[in-house]
């Protein structure tokens, strides 16, 4: 046999035309290429969205960097102000806690007399004991934090939606360009 020649076809093999191979290849590389492209888009739109909400959000609330933060006297707006906010909060909070975090302080702690500033005792003479309020401050401190934190990961993953959207859109448009060189 020579090399110009094909083989008998077999029971168990099936000769396929060449222009409906070519047919097949080129419709799945459309079907590949509008896929990527609508998927690409959908993911850039939702990634645009998704920074445009929290940009939004942020913005209702209102909040200005204090002078002592990274970035200061700013309006708390995107991903580098909310990271400067969290960070001064958390600073603030330290320097109220004489540098100890939530779990490093007493839950309950001696009641002090205001007027005086001694502790008060019960009636067998031990002290009164009540909640550690500026333990309790943390709580606040750490719920801003973590809200604030939340919406710098809504700028990343919006980012990272944008980026892989963006690949997408780019690889589909390539792909359907290309699919007429499947011929080769």
């Amino acid at each position: 046999m020579s090399v110009t020649e094909r083989p008998a076809a077999t029971p168990h093999t099936v000769d396929v035309p060449e222009a409906e191979r070519v047919g097949r290849s080129t419709r799945l590389l459309t079907v590949v290429a509008l896929i990527a492209i609508i998927v690409g888009a959908g993911s850039v739109l939702g990634g645009v969205g998704g920074a445009v909400f929290t940009y939004q959000q942020a913005a209702v609330e209102n909040i200005i960097t204090p002078g002592d933060a990274a970035i200061a006297e700013a309006p708390v707006r995107g991903p580098f102000t909310m990271w400067a906010q969290s960070d001064i909060i958390t600073q603030h909070q330290l320097d109220r806690t004489d540098g100890l975090r939530y779990a490093e302080m007493d839950r309950m702690v001696p009641q002090i007399d205001e007027a005086t500033g001694e502790v008060v005792l019960d009636a067998d003479g031990d002290p009164v004991m009540v909640e550690n309020m500026t333990r309790l401050s943390w709580i606040d401190a750490t719920s801003l934090t973590t809200v604030l934190n939340m919406g710098i990961m809504a700028y990343a993953l919006s980012a990272f939606a944008m980026a892989v959207g963006a690949t997408l859109l780019l690889l589909g448009v390539v792909v359907w360009r290309l699919r007429s060189a499947v011929l080769l």
